[in-house]
């Protein structure tokens, strides 16, 4: 998810915070379709989630909207995942469609191959490590996804899965029927202090960085341009038909190589067609995180797949240079506009633009400002860090650093209602790897590099 440097003193931020005090578009939707009649088919594809599978299914029974059915994807699991989903589907009268596979082939297959056999209105994405919290979250989603032809994806808010978080789901009444049954099925995750504690690094950096992400800056992007970059792929309603269509224009080109993280690749294609990914702050998803050992790989995918989709989509990187271009060709349009909408049925809608790639191509696109600022940032931020230390300026790096730390947890503790307290000490305990990270990201810098200019390895996949 975290596909730009959680670096506070930037563009993105100051355009984030113009945002949200200037205001959103205040056109009032008038959808043309009802959301109630939509049919939703819920997919999850899992790889080795025996811990998670159950807690998972359970969230979706509690969930106020229901879904056609749900498609549990199998990629490959070495554990009894598949055996728990069908004995608590059984235990529930679920209707679940199990899919085995041999061998992993990756989430972006799977994707792919509901959005094509199936016929559904909405492809509801969940991975098989997250949890629906909210009991309205695909409700809401679904809603969301309605309010305009052009938003092709919505997801809510994401954080990461507590221990404490797992206690409390194990007493939702449909587990609890469901362990009377079969209790050697149903426990806390077997593992010892060691990897709890360094699960629970890893979920308190996680936490305060997504709470800053979704609560100041995604948000501030919302706001601002109607859109983020990209939806977050774990828990997430997507148009099936655009899915459908974004894959058979990009399958003959990549085939299911499209970048390290596929809800990037896809959130930068919705973006490039003229359609919004949506983002709710009233709805909650918990995911599991990786041990710390395991931080680097998860950030090396989302970072190189966020590089990997500037550079298959660099017009809309181009929006900025374009911008006087799209304001006179707006201007002009107006008048015509306003002449068409004389003759027939109005449908208004936030946020509304032109549809097309060749749109995108020749006038770039609003939220190209925060993916343009974003490459900049990714490349700025770290090697200015790593400057300052190879020529020792060390009052300027010790000036920047701490002012830097200040406005971030500043910025934390006002977003973190209600913990505002917890969330500062937070903020300064992750402070030394969030700078880690962002000078890790040098590494995937090059690692990119690598694969564009000198070996040309395109094979990106997750």
């Amino acid at each position: 998810m975290a596909q730009v440097s959680y670096f506070v003193i930037s563009p993105n931020a100051l355009v984030s915070a113009y945002g949200l005090l200037y205001g959103p578009d205040r056109t009032v939707a008038t959808p043309a379709e009802d959301w109630h009649q939509a049919i939703v088919d819920v997919v999850i594809p899992a790889l080795n989630e025996a811990d998670n599978i159950i807690p998972c299914l359970a969230s979706v029974l509690r969930q106020t909207f229901k879904p056609r059915q749900i498609i549990l994807i199998d990629d490959g699991s070495s554990d009894n995942t598949i055996e728990l989903a069908k004995l608590f589907a059984e235990s529930n009268q679920i209707k679940l469609i199990a899919i085995q596979r041999d061998h992993s082939i990756g989430k972006t297959p799977t994707i792919k191959r509901q959005s094509r056999e199936f016929d559904s209105d909405v492809e509801f994405i969940l991975d098989g490590d997250t949890i629906l919290e909210s009991e309205t979250y695909i409700e809401r989603t679904v809603q969301e996804l309605y309010q305009g032809a052009g938003i092709a994806s919505a997801c809510g808010t994401i954080l990461p899965l507590r221990w404490r978080d797992r206690k409390r789901i194990l007493e939702w009444p449909t587990i609890r029927k469901f362990a009377k049954r079969e209790p050697r099925m149903v426990h806390m995750p077997r593992t010892n202090i060691f990897h709890r504690l360094l699960r629970g690094i890893t979920t308190m950096y996680r936490e305060a960085l997504y709470m800053f992400l979704q609560k100041f800056v995604y948000l501030g992007q919302m706001v601002m341009f109607g859109t983020i970059t990209n939806p977050v792929g774990c828990a997430v309603a997507y148009r099936r038909k655009f899915v459908k269509d974004l894959f058979d224009r990009y399958e003959p080109i990549f085939g299911d190589d499209l970048t390290n993280s596929e809800d990037i690749f896809i959130g930068f294609a919705m973006l490039a067609k003229g359609y919004r990914n949506i983002q709710l702050q009233d709805v909650v998803a918990r995911s599991v995180e990786p041990e710390a050992q395991g931080l680097p790989r998860q950030v090396y995918m989302w970072s190189s797949s966020f590089l990997q989709s500037c550079y298959y989509f660099d017009s809309l990187l181009r929006s900025p240079f374009k911008v006087c271009k799209r304001y006179w060709h707006e201007r002009k349009g107006r008048k015509e506009h306003r002449e068409k909408i004389r003759q027939m049925r109005k449908i208004d809608e936030p946020y509304r633009q032109p549809w097309g790639y060749d749109y995108t191509d020749k006038y770039g696109r609003p939220i190209g400002w925060t993916l343009f600022m974003s490459a900049v940032e990714k490349v700025f931020f770290p090697t200015a860090l790593l400057i300052m230390t190879i020529l020792q300026l060390w009052e300027p790096l010790v000036i920047t650093v701490a002012v830097e730390t200040a406005i971030a947890i500043t910025v934390l503790v006002i977003v973190s209602k209600g913990h505002r307290l917890e969330f500062f000490i937070k903020g300064v305990l992750i402070t030394p790897i969030r700078y880690l990270y962002i000078l890790f990201d040098l590494l995937t810098l090059i690692r990119f590099s690598l694969d564009i200019w000198i070996r040309g390895d395109r094979k990106w996949r997750k």
